[in-house]
């Protein structure tokens, strides 16, 4: 009778997902969540107040993926300066790039900027195209799709419900967009410190005129942000950076410029759900109206 009981509380015991998902960012943890549902435990690597270009492979990301049935990437090499050697730090080679357990989001729509040479005198160039595509709702809900197939193909059990998940996260975008871009109808137009908003620019119609950065990965120059200055002579917009990028460039170019700056993150906050993934952009849109 005690080891009924004790298999029973053992039973009970066991996690209720199915499947270990090791997530690189915050927004990638939010589409993995979302469409995971309960089966899914999701690990976010990078934090969202931290440049996901600029990480160092560590043991505890080794430690994580070890265990991983499946590793969410934002792709496109985004993550290429840490991720492959935390990878072969794994010692996983179910999650490795080419397998079911490694999934790249950036792989899965058509990319801004690709086919771009990788050539030093650019910047830090991508050159199979621009990756920051999280921001962009309708990328992202064709992205969730494709995540809750491989899903299905890993746990195909429950694969029903990931892909209804995907449906319904789809369907909030496509209800939500319209009011987005109402909102922002008319906007003057966008400065950021990189180019990680212009997808998210690009699907609400407000126009991107410039980066603070004089190319890709390239610290601002003062003679950058005066002949940008000159380039936005009589026209009226907002100045945007992430928490982790150095403020002392914006706040050059609004003194300059007259425009206001805005302080915003590129991903949700830890451990989001959609509810925090569309507070993310009614953040950006209220900052563009202003």
């Amino acid at each position: 009778m005690k080891r009924f009981w004790l298999f029973l509380t053992l039973l009970f015991a066991l996690p209720a997902w199915a499947l270990e998902v090791v997530a690189t960012t915050s927004s990638m943890g939010m589409l993995a969540r979302v469409v995971g549902g309960r089966e899914v435990k999701v690990t976010e690597l990078a934090p969202p107040d931290r440049d996901a270009h600029m990480l160092q492979a560590r043991p505890s990301m080794m430690r994580t993926l070890r265990d991983a049935d499946l590793v969410v990437a934002v792709g496109a090499e985004l993550e290429v300066g840490w991720l492959p050697a935390a990878l072969q730090g794994a010692a996983n080679g179910a999650i490795l790039p080419g397998k079911p357990g490694y999934f790249e989001a950036a792989a899965q729509v058509p990319l801004l900027e690709a086919g771009q040479v990788a050539d030093r005198a650019q910047g830090d160039v991508h050159p199979a195209g621009n990756p920051h595509i999280n921001l962009d709702p309708t990328r992202m809900a064709t992205v969730a799709r494709a995540l809750a197939e491989r899903l299905a193909q890993l746990d195909p059990a429950h694969a029903a419900g990931y892909r209804e998940r995907a449906r319904g996260f789809a369907a909030a975008v496509e209800a939500k967009l319209p009011a987005w871009r109402q909102k922002v109808a008319g906007s003057g137009g966008v400065v950021t410190f990189h180019k990680d908003a212009i997808y998210l620019l690009a699907a609400l119609d407000v126009p991107f005129l410039g980066t603070l950065e004089p190319v890709p990965g390239v610290a601002p120059t003062a003679s950058h942000l005066e002949a940008l200055a000159g380039k936005l002579k009589g026209k009226q917009g907002v100045i945007v950076h992430t928490p982790y990028q150095p403020p002392a460039a914006a706040e050059k170019l609004a003194a300059l410029t007259g425009w206001k700056v805005a302080v915003l993150p590129i991903d949700p906050p830890a451990g989001s759900d959609a509810a925090g993934y569309f507070a993310l952009i009614d953040r950006w849109t209220e900052a563009l109206v202003k």
